[in-house]
């Protein structure tokens, strides 16, 4: 209503002189014609009505022109008209030019806008994200939640990353505003205080801005989740104490995943196939054992390093900072005498691996083929900043990329969308290479080497024949896995998380476990597999048959009383 106020009172204020400078030429036109004595066809004396002079000076005035009415004027009232012509005319395209010059009005389109985005908001009648800031980062995470049908809401200061996203016509729509998002009106105008509201993401380069809109989102709905950004120790430490549970340091996530690739790969397999790799490990993303030569000492380089510490592994580093070294060198491509003459005396000749860490991609990629001119049988580990260059990164054959942006985006849209997938990889770093060896090994032999992963909860909404059967009736979860074609064959499934209603968490849960409704499943399969779960699940002839071995044959009355 307040915006609505305010595109009211713009067009009034903008268009008060000209309105008045129309009524005014048009009320002198109309008096002198109604003044001005003229005479009928018979030659009789005739003054014209105030209808007839401003219908007359109508469409005189807007130039359109029907000729004398309603009779031949005399000489004086051609002599007014002639006067009226001008005087009307531009006063009509005063008025005219004004408006034009309204419609191009800033102030008045953000109104408009302003006015449109809190109607979609208000529209908006199911679970939404907020997104504050448009990058690739988040662009990566809207397409992925526009593909479940989540409903996203965006905020960004440049009214060209908004344009840029309304181009991107994602489906269902996504209302987006050009304003700054430090200002709570405009959090509150985003919905953030609605109930509908389920989470708000701030992965902004400036940490303090992404701090400052943490504090901001938890004291305006403070039982919302927050995704938050943050690359130091100590601005997550005080996000913490701030009560963020949720705080992502993609340095911290990268720090990890190299840990897990040097000591427990199989650990790494089940992480990486959570995000899109297959269940097995390439020759070629194989790490060595050895001496490295580390580029880079800054967030990503001392990340990298702490991995290395932690396996045991020796590195030598180079501290290269791109900023100062363009500056210095001129030049974003390292390769020169001096720049060879590092590389060797940090070891890059009997080193196993070279790592490009650098927060200048070009750099990065002169590093790796530097360091392959003076070891070929090395192997290369580069950090990408940015997933526009991806292209140019496979392209170098890189034996391992490190894409910030996409980290940042993969673990932010699990959390948000998944959140027993999310659950289950943080798990995994608690758990033995054995174990992850025994896990992988059984995915492979039951579904194969590119198995699918979904969550399913045991409701009305998502598993409706299944939700109302176990409320009397005992289901162990084996009964899931049987084939409806033949209940005595099993489906290709593993059932890799279980959780209670009451948040108890039971990983790769027994067979024997009793399905209680409110359940949530995180369950690996084939595409196969997983429709005939789905039918299962949602369907009393098929969950009878896989429960009893008989078809089930509803009476009339049963049937209407199942719907």
């Amino acid at each position: 209503m307040e915006s609505n106020n305010t595109t009211i009172w713009i067009i009034i204020r903008r268009m008060r002189i000209p309105f008045l400078v129309i009524i005014v030429t048009f009320a002198i036109s109309i008096l002198g014609l109604t003044i001005i004595p003229g005479v009928d066809d018979n030659g009789n004396p005739y003054k014209m009505s105030f209808f007839d002079a401003f219908y007359f000076v109508s469409y005189m005035a807007s130039t359109i022109g029907f000729g004398e009415a309603p009779y031949s004027f005399t000489y004086q009232q051609r002599l007014w008209v002639s006067v009226c012509i001008y005087l009307t005319v531009i006063g009509w395209f005063y008025g005219i030019g004004t408006i034009v010059a309204l419609i191009q009005d800033k102030r008045l389109a953000r109104e408009l806008a302003i006015s449109r985005f809190r109607k979609k908001i208000v529209s908006i009648d199911e679970p939404f994200i907020i997104v504050l800031g448009y990058n690739n980062i988040t662009r990566d995470i809207i397409r992925r939640l526009s593909k479940m049908d989540m409903r996203v809401v965006v905020v960004d200061k440049n009214e060209e990353k908004i344009e840029e996203l309304e181009l991107e016509n994602f489906i269902p729509e996504v209302p987006a505003l050009a304003a700054d998002a430090s200002n709570p009106d405009v959090l509150k105008m985003a919905g953030i205080h609605k109930k509908k509201c389920e989470a708000v993401v701030s992965l902004f380069e400036d940490d303090s801005k992404n701090t400052k809109m943490a504090l901001l989102c938890r004291l305006l709905n403070k039982h919302i989740k927050l995704v938050i950004k943050s690359t130091t120790e100590s601005q997550s430490e005080h996000l913490n104490n701030l009560g963020i549970n949720y705080v992502e340091d993609p340095f911290k996530f990268i720090s990890k995943r190299f840990y897990l690739a040097l000591t427990s790969p199989n650990l790494w397999i089940l992480e990486m196939w959570i995000f899109g790799h297959i269940l097995k490990m390439k020759e070629r993303e194989k790490i060595p054992h050895g001496l490295y030569v580390l580029c880079g000492y800054g967030r990503m380089g001392q990340a990298i390093g702490d991995a290395l510490e932690k396996a045991g592994i020796p590195y030598n580093y180079i501290d290269i900072k791109s900023s100062t070294y363009k500056k210095r060198k001129k030049s974003a491509i390292f390769g020169d005498a001096e720049d060879y003459e590092k590389l060797i005396d940090a070891g890059i000749e009997e080193a196993v691996g070279v790592i490009a860490a650098t927060k200048d991609d070009l750099i990065n990629l002169t590093i790796i083929s530097t360091a392959r001119k003076l070891n070929k049988n090395i192997y290369t580990i580069a950090r990408e900043n940015t997933l526009d260059d991806l292209g140019i990164f496979k392209t170098a054959r890189v034996n391992r990329i490190y894409i910030l942006e996409r980290i940042l985006a993969d673990f932010s849209y699990t959390y948000i969308a998944e959140p027993l997938t999310y659950r289950f990889v943080r798990i995994l770093h608690t758990q033995s290479e054995e174990w992850g060896e025994r896990l992988v090994a059984k995915m492979q032999k039951v579904i194969g080497d590119n198995p699918i992963h979904y969550e399913i909860t045991i409701d009305k909404e998502h598993a409706y024949a299944l939700s109302k059967e176990c409320r009397d009736k005992s289901i162990e979860l084996r009964v899931l896995k049987r084939s409806r074609e033949d209940w005595k064959k099993e489906l290709k499934i593993i059932f890799l998380l279980a959780k209670e209603k009451d948040g108890t968490i039971h990983m790769l849960p027994e067979e024997n476990m009793q399905i209680k409704e409110g359940f949530s499943l995180l369950v690996a399969s084939d595409e196969d597999s997983r429709e005939d779960l789905e039918y299962i699940i949602n369907n009393y002839y098929e969950l009878y048959y896989v429960m009893t071995g008989q078809e089930k044959k509803f009476s009339i009355l049963e049937r209407f009383s199942k719907k």
